[in-house]
């Protein structure tokens, strides 16, 4: 046998606790036919072999996210202002100015998802006077988590708010002591109200939508993604806005392996919409890079517990269980596999409830299904998950939301928020991921470092001892592989299983903890083929596809946030007076530049936190 591809000369950390660390790996028709040292890989080198040298670099299986709206965020990618890892609300709002000057009539400027106002320096969101200067005529639409969105003015006049529109179900458009609609919408709890207004903005044609989401896999692959489960999502409609990812899965031009979750659109008419999923589309149809995978994240509108932590904890509707077993009992007499969101313990007892009844008439036997999220799950109930044969998809948002979740319920709480390493010890399959993009970054390695360091993204301590790098590498890789039931074929650096990895910008394993939000892949390989280079290995990587339109916001901000120096990934707050993020001394150190010029209005304040 002749390999296609050897990788040498790498430290490569396997997931495969038999064979956990290797020097090398070659690969055939995309799997992988070698994992050890140089000389075994060597030995299957052809005439044809492509050979690289990997030059020491820590080298993991590809990271697949166990709950992603990937082709919702695809579709969209090119629209939006991304926010994610920027470390100063002056910066943040210069972004704003310059996308809205970019930004031709009637398209809008949208910052939606993946930051939250704890990373800035300034510790405040933007107010909507700061929104209004920045764009005056162009519509601007600012979402916060997933308990409120800003707008503009010009963007109240086209989404056509008035002093007469009432507040919808759920929801509330805050007003002026005049009645009038000031910009702000708010969530009580139900998000509604906010992606029922981002949907109200224009869309882009189908071409370049194509083009969006071919922009967004390359961004994840920069970040060492391989594979993802996308959970569906609200207004994300099947199979009408499927076409795009199902043309890329056509040409072979996917770069992410999706394994598709559908979600029920239709409040009172889900079980119509699963009856008929179930007789059209043959369970986990497609191939490996495009996959059915079952049923969810929303099985019934009225099982939707949204994690706004600046509300109360809702009380699910008491029509909850009547409308939720007829569903879950359709969809395990079909075998088919199936998620469900459920933040709260509270929310997790009533729906475990209907499994168990549902159970006793039509055995679950080893039907995969899960709960996304489980914020607040408790012992008792991880128990009842496992003896259901059941696993939990465990996403970040605690990373984004962490100081709200101290704020209402106290920082003894958030320690165990959600309870991962119980869920590990009671043996219930567990899987890691992002529930980007509409509240966390699609940024993997910010979820790492939230597993590891047990931090916010702003810096607050939730809990004094996070995962090994190691656990929370296994739950990034060969977890997340039983979400879409293809453990045993991906997620360890093992003979036989699909040729996914990534090749790291540093040591996740030896770097300082703030380090890790910062990693990235320098190579990243799908199924033995290189889908993107950097650094000393950019002429092995495909070339980038120009983005399109040419206004949009990837032009000049290409995906999350990154330093552009080693001390601003080693330093991410100044530990000043000043409270600026060092980024921004560093870059005035390196510019000759004032820091004012970086870090807004806190340069008038003479900041002497750092000496140059």
């Amino acid at each position: 046998m002749n390999a296609d591809l050897i990788l040498f000369n790498g430290q490569f950390h396997t997931v495969d606790r038999e064979n956990p660390l290797a020097s090398a790996v070659a690969i055939s028709d995309g799997r992988f036919v070698a994992v050890g040292t140089d000389a075994e890989a060597m030995a299957l080198r052809g005439s044809g072999t492509q050979v690289i040298d990997l030059k020491g670099r820590c080298v993991i299986p590809g990271l697949n996210d166990s709950h992603l709206h990937l082709i919702r965020g695809g579709l969209n990618y090119n629209l939006e202002l991304r926010w994610e890892g920027v470390p100063s609300l002056a910066d943040a709002l210069r972004m704003l100015k310059d996308q809205a000057d970019r930004t031709p009539t009637p398209q809008w400027v949208r910052v939606v998802g993946g930051w939250n106002e704890f990373q800035f320096a300034e510790k405040r969101m933007p107010t909507l006077e700061e929104l209004n200067q920045a764009a005056p005529d162009t519509p601007v639409f600012v979402l916060h988590l997933y308990d409120r969105a800003l707008l503009n003015r010009a963007a109240l006049r086209v989404a056509g708010y008035t002093r007469n529109t009432p507040n919808p179900p759920g929801g509330e458009i805050v007003r002026d002591a005049n009645g009038e609609p000031t910009g702000m919408l708010v969530a009580r709890p139900n998000a509604m109200i906010l992606y029922s207004t981002l949907a109200k903005g224009p869309k882009l044609p189908l071409e370049y939508q194509v083009n969006s989401t071919r922009q967004f896999m390359r961004e994840l692959n920069r970040l060492g993604l391989t594979s993802a489960i996308d959970a569906g999502g609200g207004f994300q409609n099947y199979p009408d806005d499927y076409q795009v990812i199902e043309q890329l899965a056509k040409d072979q031009q996917l770069t992410i392996r999706i394994a598709y979750n559908l979600f029920t659109q239709k409040p009172k008419e889900e079980l119509a919409d699963f009856k008929n999923w179930t007789s059209s589309v043959t369970l986990h149809q497609g191939d490996d890079y495009l996959r059915h995978n079952g049923a969810g994240e929303m099985l019934v509108f009225s099982a939707a517990d949204f994690e706004d932590f600046l509300e109360p904890r809702p009380d699910l509707p008491q029509t909850m269980e009547d409308e939720l077993e007829p569903v879950v009992r359709h969809l395990v007499e079909q075998r088919w596999p199936f998620r469900l969101h459920a933040t709260y313990n509270e929310s997790i007892s009533r729906m475990l409830d209907v499994f168990e009844k549902v159970n006793r008439d039509i055995p679950f036997n080893g039907l995969p299904w899960f709960f996304d999220h489980a914020e607040t799950i408790t012992p008792q109930n991880i128990e009842r998950v496992r003896a259901l044969g059941g696993g939990i998809a465990i996403q970040d948002r605690m990373a984004f939301q962490g100081e709200y979740f101290v704020e209402r319920y106290g920082a003894k709480a958030a320690e165990a928020t959600p309870p991962i390493k119980r869920m590990l010890a009671e043996g219930v399959p567990v899987g890691a991921g992002t529930d980007a993009t509409r509240v966390s970054s699609y940024n993997p390695w910010t979820s790492l470092y939230w597993m590891v360091s047990g931090r916010t993204v702003g810096g607050l301590e939730l809990h004094a001892e996070g995962l090994s790098r190691q656990t929370a590498l296994e739950l990034f890789t060969h977890g997340s592989a039983w979400f879409s039931s293809e453990q045993g074929k991906k997620g360890m650096i093992k003979v036989g299983q699909l040729a996914d990895v990534a090749a790291l910008s540093a040591d996740f394993f030896s770097v300082d903890e703030e380090a890790i939000k910062w990693i990235e892949s320098v190579l990243t390989v799908v199924g033995g083929k290189v889908v993107y280079a950097a650094g000393d290995f950019e002429k092995l990587g495909p070339a980038s596809v120009p983005v399109l339109p040419d206004w949009s916001p990837v032009v000049k901000v290409p995906g999350h946030w990154r330093p552009t120096s080693p001390m601003q990934a080693q330093v991410h707050h100044c530990s000043g007076p000043c409270g600026v993020h060092a980024h921004s001394h560093e870059k005035a150190r390196l510019s000759n530049a004032p820091v004012s010029d970086f870090a807004g209005f806190w340069g008038a304040f003479g900041c002497s936190c750092f000496a140059f």
